[in-house]
């Protein structure tokens, strides 16, 4: 029997939040509806629960705006400031560049957990999990989330 994480391991789980495979329509960015989600969390909610907050507007939220040459806060920015839905689109489409480089940005993200280092921190988390046997099956930092987040089984 394939093992799951040890309930509360790595702190609360939010899965509402959308995976990090999931592409965004209107630039075919992966990650970026997460980043969304996680800033409307943060605007319905006063904050993320604490598990999540260590990595918001930093860890993969920046390296997504890094490849698209804008601040994570002016991201956050837009969608807050938004009057609506089609207004935060509307805004964040005029923040992005007119060539986000979907498939360069795509490629990195599902490769992330890929290298020495990266793996040694996938093994390194798992185990924290209870799941150091996953090892050779969660091959990404994207996949680490699923996994996390009960969308692998």
């Amino acid at each position: 029997m394939k093992s799951r994480p040890i309930p509360g391991s790595t702190g609360e789980v939010l899965t509402c939040l959308p995976s990090p495979y999931q592409a965004h329509p209107a630039t075919g960015l992966l990650y970026l509806p997460r980043f969304l989600a996680k800033i409307r969390y943060v605007q319905a909610h006063g904050e993320l629960p604490k598990s999540y907050r260590k990595n918001f507007k930093r860890g993969l939220d920046r390296f997504l705006c890094q490849h698209l040459g804008v601040e994570p806060d002016a991201v956050e920015a837009a969608i807050t400031g938004a009057a609506d839905e089609a207004d935060a689109e509307a805004r964040l489409l005029a923040l992005l560049p007119a060539d986000v480089r979907a498939p360069v940005w795509n490629r990195d993200l599902v490769q992330k957990g890929m290298t020495e280092a990266g793996r040694e921190f996938l093994a390194e988390a798992l185990d924290k999990m209870g799941c150091a046997d996953r090892a050779g099956e969660i091959k990404s930092v994207p996949d680490l989330i699923d996994f996390d987040e009960g969308r692998i089984e």
